[in-house]
């Protein structure tokens, strides 16, 4: 027995199953034919442009679940102003540019074995990338968004290339092109810079030293009493760090202007840090047995200079801001060549500038002497030279 016949079942057209793999195909070859978007941009629009500037996904792979709820996001907000009156052009575009389709194009090399020249690197990645950009807008398409996929912007494109360099030229005749130097995040594997976007952080251990700094010049006579009445000591400062492999590079120590700092006597040595990081300090170095004799601000320590613990110059006391007292000695070793807040302090004291450490993580020349060395072997290189100077 039929027992739908004895039910009271609503009447419709639509049909019982969706059925979405095929009706949607032939939806979207519908609005096709029809040319829908045309359609769209060629009716009256009483309330004017509603513009959506899409940001351009890269071309170098099949789209995710990222790009499908972007997107289709994107197209409701599109579709509904069509529907309350205003004009909507859609462009889609593709970023061809940036490290991904690069490493991608440089692992289809490694695979091969090939060593390609950068104008080879370059054609491939141009042919990657239109490649990919050919895939993705069909899939878009598939996901039902309309816009004018025939004409899409892409960054690699001529004119879109010419509009930069166009813009840049301007830039430069207005004077806000120099050149100078900045601290960036840095990838030695594809001598790179990388955009604070692309860093991924995860744990990791690394070694902590303390490193003591012999005073080489005190003009404001800070030590002087000290040293008078104690013929036998020599003043220094400590610092604290968790990168050796910086030491090499270091120009200065900084302390807090407002922070209170001692002078500690120990054995023959007189020295100075932070009050409040003393006796975490000591302990850690496994001193029990201290005693102060001075205490001074740090803004009045100004004008000291320490030699560096390696090499043959000076490393000035500088007061810096973000000098804290929740770990090490309150006196933070400095290297402007290797962190974006030493390299400030440096525009603002006039300290050089030291990078003995190549594009591609190796200690160059002017790292003598750990020249040729990866940093994780001069980080080990480092320690041992500065144990063996005491």
């Amino acid at each position: 027995m039929d027992y739908s016949k004895t039910l009271n079942l609503p009447k419709t057209d639509f049909a019982m199953k969706a059925d979405l793999a095929h009706r949607e195909p032939d939806r979207l070859a519908a609005w096709n034919e029809m040319d829908l978007y045309r359609l769209l941009m060629d009716r009256p629009s009483p309330k004017g442009p509603f513009v959506l500037h899409d940001g351009p996904p890269y071309a170098n792979g099949d789209i995710h679940m990222g790009h499908a709820l972007n997107k289709t996001l994107k197209d409701f907000v599109v579709r509904s102003h069509a529907m309350m009156g205003y004009r909507t052009p859609y462009v889609p575009g593709w970023d061809c540019h940036g490290m991904p389709i690069e490493n991608k194009v440089r692992e289809e090399f490694l695979k091969r074995k090939e060593t390609p020249s950068r104008d080879e690197i370059r054609k491939a990645c141009r042919e990657y990338a239109a490649r990919w950009v050919q895939v993705q807008s069909a899939e878009f398409q598939r996901l039902g968004v309309i816009g004018d996929w025939p004409n899409p912007y892409r960054t690699m494109n001529d004119h879109q290339v010419a509009q930069e360099i166009r813009v840049f030229g301007e830039l430069a005749d207005r004077g806000f092109i120099y050149r100078g130097l900045k601290p960036v995040m840095w990838c030695v594997k594809d001598e790179t810079a990388l955009a604070e976007a692309e860093i991924e952080y995860a744990e990791h251990t690394s070694p902590s030293i303390y490193v003591r700094f012999a005073l080489r010049t005190d003009p404001n006579g800070i030590f002087a009493d000290l040293t008078a009445e104690r013929p036998d000591t020599k003043p220094y400062t400590i610092i604290w760090t968790t990168t050796p492999w910086t030491i090499p590079a270091n120009t200065a120590v900084a302390v807090a202007p407002d922070a209170l700092y001692a002078v500690a006597h120990v054995g023959d040595a007189l020295y100075l840090m932070a009050e409040e990081l003393l006796e975490p300090t000591m302990e850690a170095l496994g001193v029990y047995q201290w005693e102060v004799l001075k205490r001074v601000p740090g803004r009045a320590l100004l004008g000291l200079e320490f030699s560096h613990p390696i090499f043959d110059r000076a490393s000035r006391l500088i007061t810096a801001d973000y000098v804290t007292m929740d770990t090490g000695t309150g006196v933070v070793h400095t290297a402007p060549g290797h962190g974006r807040e030493d390299f400030e302090s440096a525009q603002k004291w006039d300290l050089e500038i030291i990078n003995p450490v190549g594009p591609n993580g190796v200690f160059t020349e002017e790292g003598e002497p750990f020249a040729g060395m990866r940093i994780g072997a001069a980080d080990k290189a480092v320690r041992e030279t500065l144990e063996s100077n005491g």
